[in-house]
């Protein structure tokens, strides 16, 4: 079977054959008629659980539209067009509006990023600003502790849209909703303070019902407020099939019931070795980002078994305190301990792996050097050839391979 897999801004052809091929993950077959601009515009003409963006908008002064950093594939510039028309219609002047970018803990970007996320045409038309930690409002805390501090301009505006895109997320159990405002525009302190509760019971990839993590980011985005959200499910060509609006928590829900019909799928049993990858740029830019498809990896294969991590990581590690976890302890298994006892933000992403370490063995086959991807306790391969060869050494000619071109999205499940 011949596979295309995405590697950075790259497509591998990768062949496998077919008495070792256990499966290979693609979307579910679903419904839908409109993508794109088409889908938002619909989306935005039925919300859902509120009134329409130009209603609520009327005489509003500050105006800001939450959306995401460089290191997401959400389509702003196909979204946020349709957006500032609804905010036209109701008498909101381009001028009462301010794009923010929300990083999290992410670097910030440069003009050139801001012009691509958002278009020239948006980025010319509206105020486009980085969210800037430094510069947050105290407004509260929630029942688990976490200090509300929120990026001043959003805090301070009298409506805010947050845009974003639903997919699976290891500890928040899916992306979008309030998210928006915790973590992307929210403190560093903030954000280590809810990520913390990732190691408690019910904080895992697609759980919604008692997930600590996602219960206490919708309690701080509450306290904050957001006016409407524009969330949107890609396909595995990064094109909009579905765009729910309206309420930040039933447009969500409906978001991720959509998901699930795409993405949740269905293994006959576990692999030897999984062969995954997050689908090229921007999911592989770095390792911090790339880490999600990895866990999503873990839920199909065998203890002891193998997973090949096709990952560009381009930009390295892509956060330092992560970097300084992967490669400062002497053992993997060291960060499991350690991040009960002292929680970090960055820290949590390589317990993460060391966990699926505990499981299986990591094949990383990236742009980073031989020396940097040992030194972070995984096995370097320098093409995906070479890394089946090493898997189907370990594992035995009888070893079966399932392969998830879109890791980084789909999310198995074994019936």
């Amino acid at each position: 079977m011949n596979v295309t897999l995405g590697f950075a801004k790259e497509k591998l052809n990768i062949t496998i054959d077919d008495s070792r091929l256990l499966g290979c993950l693609t979307p579910n077959k679903v419904e839908y008629d409109l993508t794109n601009e088409a889908e938002v515009v619909r989306s935005l003409a039925s919300p859902i659980g509120s009134e329409k963006l130009s209603v609520l908008a009327k005489g509003k002064k500050d105006v800001v539209i939450v959306t995401s950093d460089i290191t997401r594939p959400v389509p702003s510039y196909r979204i946020i067009p349709a957006i500032l028309d609804e905010l036209g219609e109701a008498g909101v002047a381009d001028s009462a509006v301010t794009v923010v970018f929300a990083l999290g803990s992410h670097r910030g970007h440069t003009e050139e990023e801001m012009r691509k996320l958002v278009g020239d045409a948006v980025f010319d038309r509206v105020r486009c600003i980085d969210m800037d930690p430094n510069d947050c409002v105290h407004l509260g805390q929630t029942k688990r502790g976490t200090p509300v501090d929120v990026f001043r301009k959003v805090a301070q505006a009298d409506m805010r849209i947050c845009v974003g895109n639903i997919e699976y997320h290891y500890f928040a159990g899916y992306s979008g909703g309030y998210k928006a405002i915790m973590p992307g525009v929210s403190t560093r302190d903030a954000i280590q303070s809810n990520h913390g509760l990732m190691i408690q019971e019910g904080a895992c990839t697609g759980n919604l019902k008692n997930n600590p993590v996602r219960e206490d980011i919708e309690e701080a985005g509450a306290l904050c407020g957001v006016d409407f959200i524009v969330n949107v499910v890609l396909n595995e060509k990064k094109e909009i099939i579905k765009s729910v609006a309206g309420d930040v928590v039933a447009a969500h829900r409906a978001g991720c019931d959509f998901l699930d019909t795409l993405y949740k799928i269905k293994i006959p049993q576990k692999a030897d070795i999984v062969l995954v990858t997050p689908g090229g740029f921007p999911k592989d830019l770095n390792m911090y980002q790339a880490q999600k498809a990895l866990d999503n990896a873990s839920h199909a294969v065998k203890d002891g078994g193998v997973i090949i991590w096709l990952a560009s990581c381009k930009e390295g590690f892509g956060e330092h305190h992560f970097e300084e976890w992967m490669t400062t302890h002497e053992k993997s298994s060291d960060m499991i301990p350690h991040i009960r006892q002292n929680f970090v933000l960055g820290g949590h992403k390589a317990a993460a792996i060391a966990m699926v370490l505990e499981k299986a063995e990591i094949l990383l086959v990236s742009e980073l050097d031989d020396k940097t991807v040992s030194g972070a306790h995984l096995t370097p391969a320098h093409s995906v050839e070479e890394a089946l060869e090493k898997a189907y050494a370990k594992m035995g000619e009888s070893a079966k391979v399932l392969v998830m071109p879109y890791g980084g999205s789909t999310l198995p499940c074994v019936e």
